[in-house]
């Protein structure tokens, strides 16, 4: 059985669209490359119980469970609490995130206050995710990986425990655009999809100034497939007397 994941983005920010959100795509595409499958992402609010319920649905549902944000010295950082209630432990200072912070802030002239030691609170029992960017750790409670929400921080984490995931079979792809009209070629891509087993053709229609067409991604565990199903699809551009072109 293949390992899923599911990723939690923790923000107002988010939500409001003060801040865009890239850091989906980024974990979705790294774990694509180890063979875990990203089933569902969802974007939450600075809420305690909506975090501590999504928490637990997500840590019930999927092997790895991914969270961004909300983990910073700030009043309205209540990611960390809010897990901690969910798993039902208590907080704490944890002394080597506290000695590690406390020797980041001596260095750089910044006073180490008591909002700043927040950082240094994490839940009861969690494992330390090393934070080689800005020093101040994530961390990993059960299944939960706890990440920063800043973009460069959050990869530079997810790199420290990257190795301890366990993936499975890697899914491959290849895109082919043409410009033919969806409509017109959507019977023929069902009937490709039907003759591989665990293979899934999408198809998007693209619009700009000069053209349109559509973007066809073939995906399956054997790239073999995916060339027969190329093949097919080239002859039916084909028929239609239609361009295309093959993307890596």
């Amino acid at each position: 059985m293949s390992s899923s994941a599911g990723i939690i983005i923790i923000g107002d920010e988010i939500l409001s669209g003060r801040t865009k959100d890239t850091n989906i795509n980024w974990i979705a595409t790294e774990l694509n490359k180890i063979g875990i499958k990203l089933k569902e992402a969802r974007v939450i609010e600075d809420e305690k119980e909506i975090i501590i319920n999504t928490v637990l649905e997500f840590s019930n549902k999927f092997t790895y469970v991914f969270t961004s944000g909300g983990i910073g010295p700030t009043h309205d950082d209540i990611t960390t609490e809010s897990i901690a209630a969910a798993f039902k432990v208590d907080l704490e200072k944890n002394k080597i995130a506290m000695n590690l912070l406390k020797k980041h802030y001596e260095k750089s002239n910044i006073d180490f206050n008591q909002a700043r030691q927040k950082m240094a609170i994490i839940p009861k029992g969690s494992f330390l995710i090393d934070n080689p960017v800005s020093v101040a750790p994530g961390f990993n409670i059960k299944n939960v990986y706890v990440f920063a929400g800043v973009p460069k921080i959050m990869q530079s984490m997810f790199h420290s425990i990257s190795s301890k995931l366990e993936g499975g079979i890697i899914v491959k792809s290849k895109t082919i655009t043409c410009d033919i009209g969806e409509g017109k070629i959507a019977g023929d891509l069902s009937q490709i999809e039907k003759q591989f087993l665990n293979m899934k053709i999408g198809s998007y229609p693209y619009f700009n100034p000069q053209s349109f067409g559509t973007s066809i991604v073939i995906r399956s565990e054997k790239i073999e497939d995916i060339d027969l199903a190329t093949e097919k699809l080239i002859k039916i551009i084909k028929k239609y007397g239609g361009q295309f072109k093959i993307l890596i």
